[in-house]
């Protein structure tokens, strides 16, 4: 009796052992009649799997992760939100489910005992938000003859990006996540990037809507970065820019033709009040209206940034060419001073003396042709006092008094400046403001 009770005692250890360990003995029972169903049921039994006790391999377990990407959206250009939606394949080893080849499956699709299966407890950080699950969200679990173990699954998830919203449009928003366990840390469980990937893979069909994919990168997380301890923990980051063709055509383009436009006051006449003023107000209305209608769906922020250095300075150069005109105006409409008379097409300072009457010689006036070329004569340019000039040395060749300039002439000198000064600045402005921000932008990536 004692011999007997000991062989039930050693029989009990060893059947808890194999409850604990889990059974990895291969079942070659299985004949070709058999289902997949069949197979796995008797490789699930209680009696020989657990699904709460981690694969029984030696060291720690590799947990081999792959992500292809479906699709990429965001909900407008400027947004820093962006949908991913992608598949996640991770591949492990368990040695209590490997089978014998006389069974005809090459694999068996497991995607209805995946309660009963254990599977590696993948928690996602560092992210925005799950969108609503896909159903079914366990795509495909897969058992192959040695034990390997692939599960596939679908997800879609809302990441909240980085990016540098001073220099927006010119910025290249950053998008990451991560993978680590929950539950095992990294002397139990590690992760791994399948074959060594750099980069995710893209479907055939992936599809994008407002997402822009520049560059991806498949690492490790930074030791800094994992929060909770020792986790195995792998980092995907999305690297994305924004259609600067959009933003050419919607914002820049356009206000470069209003700023423009109101230059074209400064070559019409200092008194076209009427068409003056409706360019100037006209292009400041129609940037007003542009600028704001843009910028209702740009992210809101609290410093400068590269949009407000846009909208301020356009709006300046078209603010200054209204005032220009009201200077211009008020200039030119002021009174001369010691009744200067303007004379279109004279300088100002020197003006060419024309004779209003023939020379008339001293005392005899039906002589004034015959006077000689050298002889002294009087014009009524000289007012009472009698000329001190010759004839053939007269008011033609005469310089005269220098003369304050008549408003008017004062008026278009302002418009002649504008017509250099202004276009030469604002050019100036749009080298700087490209080159410094995109310069910027390449230097912070």
């Amino acid at each position: 009796m004692g011999t007997t009770s000991w062989l039930l005692h050693a029989a009990a250890i060893l059947l808890s052992l194999s409850l604990v360990t889990g059974s990895t003995e291969i079942f070659d029972d299985f004949s070709d009649g058999k289902s997949d169903k069949e197979i796995l049921d008797e490789l699930l039994r209680k009696e020989r799997y657990d699904k709460r006790l981690r694969p029984p391999v030696p060291g720690k377990l590799l947990v081999n992760v792959s992500v292809l990407l479906l699709s990429l959206a965001s909900p407008d250009e400027s947004s820093l939100k962006y949908e991913v939606e992608f598949l996640l394949e991770q591949q492990w080893y368990d040695p209590r489910l490997r089978y014998s080849n006389h069974s005809n499956f090459e694999f068996l699709n497991a995607i209805h005992h995946n309660e009963e299966v254990w599977l590696p407890d993948t928690y996602f950080i560092m992210h925005g938000d799950f969108k609503d699950p896909l159903i079914p969200v366990h795509f495909a679990l897969r058992i192959y003859r040695n034990g390997t173990v692939v599960y596939l699954m679908r997800r879609h998830l809302i990441l909240s990006c980085q990016g540098s919203l001073h220099i927006f449009p010119f910025d290249d928003p950053l998008c990451s996540f991560a993978m680590e366990s929950i539950s095992y840390e990294q002397k139990y469980i590690t992760y791994v990037w399948k074959n060594s990937e750099e980069t995710l893979r893209k479907s055939p069909s992936l599809t994008t809507l407002n997402a822009y994919l520049i560059k991806n990168a498949t690492t490790e997380c930074e030791k800094k970065s994992i929060w909770r301890g020792n986790y195995s923990c792998l980092k995907v980051d999305l690297s994305f820019t924004r259609d600067r063709a959009f933003y050419f055509t919607t914002v820049f383009i356009p206000g470069i033709i209003l700023v423009t436009s109101s230059f074209i006051t400064f070559w019409l006449e200092w008194n076209a009040v009427p068409a003056r003023v409706m360019i100037g107000v006209t292009t400041m209305l129609n940037f007003f209206t542009t600028s704001n209608g843009f910028r209702s769906t740009l992210p809101v922020v609290s410093n400068l940034t590269a949009m407000n250095v846009w909208d301020g300075v356009c709006m300046c150069f078209i603010y200054a060419s209204l005032l220009e005109f009201v200077c211009v105006n008020y200039v030119g409409r002021k009174r001369p001073l010691h009744n200067v008379v303007y004379r279109p097409g004279e300088n100002p300072v020197t003006q060419v003396c024309q004779l209003r009457h023939s020379f008339i010689r001293w005392g005899d006036k039906n002589k004034r042709d015959t006077s000689a070329p050298n002889e002294i004569v009087t014009c009524t340019n000289c007012g009472p006092n009698p000329c001190t000039h010759s004839a053939n040395n007269g008011c033609a060749t005469e310089v005269r008094k220098k003369e304050p300039p008549h408003p008017i002439r004062v008026a278009k000198t302002i418009d002649v400046i504008a017509r250099v000064t202004f276009p030469i600045a604002y050019a100036i402005f749009l080298i700087f403001f490209f080159v410094h921000y995109k310069g910027f932008s390449n230097s912070s990536e």
